[in-house]
């Protein structure tokens, strides 16, 4: 089981208790716009994810980590690795805290410290990438404050109640390697 430890925080892979919380954030409208997501899972679908959450990295192309404070077992959070391309080193990053009132307090941006850290220096990746719509200006502050970089943006990208908007692509390169 990956545990990744931080000063507050520390990330996890899922569990089958993990359930309920997975399945609340995938059929929460407010963050689909964020998570590309259209149409609610059933818990049918999440539990079969679940149930194959064991796979490495390598297997499933994917990596989905919870957030969860040093105190306590419950996830405040996921983040994800995917689009995982190990012949070319890379991989998509995303991240999502729950509750609004956990937001603010840093968590987010030592999950994403931890997540990075994990990706160079365990992966060996080469560089991570994250998609971020425009207007999302708290997501674009965090990733930017760990050096990525805005290297395009892809106009009239996704259709937001009813308004087409763009999306700006981020890269950060490993200066590791």
């Amino acid at each position: 089981m990956i545990t990744l430890k931080g000063t507050n925080l520390y990330l996890r892979a899922l569990e089958p208790e993990d359930l309920e919380f997975v399945h609340s954030i995938e059929n929460d409208e407010a963050i689909w716009n964020v998570s590309n997501t259209q149409t609610p899972y059933s818990k049918f679908l999440i539990r079969q994810y679940l149930e194959n959450a064991h796979q490495d990295i390598y297997e499933a192309k994917q990596l989905r980590l919870a957030i969860c404070k040093n105190n306590s077992e419950e996830a405040i959070g996921l983040i994800d690795l995917f689009d995982f391309d190990p012949r070319n080193k890379r991989a998509g990053i995303g991240i999502v805290i729950q509750n609004l009132t956990e937001r603010g307090h840093g968590y987010g941006a030592e999950s994403l410290e931890l997540l990075i850290n994990y990706s160079f220096n365990q992966l060996n990746l080469h560089q991570l990438y994250a998609n971020i719509g425009v207007e999302n200006q708290t997501s674009i502050k965090l990733f930017t404050t760990f050096g990525f970089q805005k290297c395009g943006v892809k106009k009239d990208w996704n259709l937001i109640e009813n308004t087409y908007q763009d999306e700006a692509l981020f890269q950060l390169i490993n200066p590791f390697i």
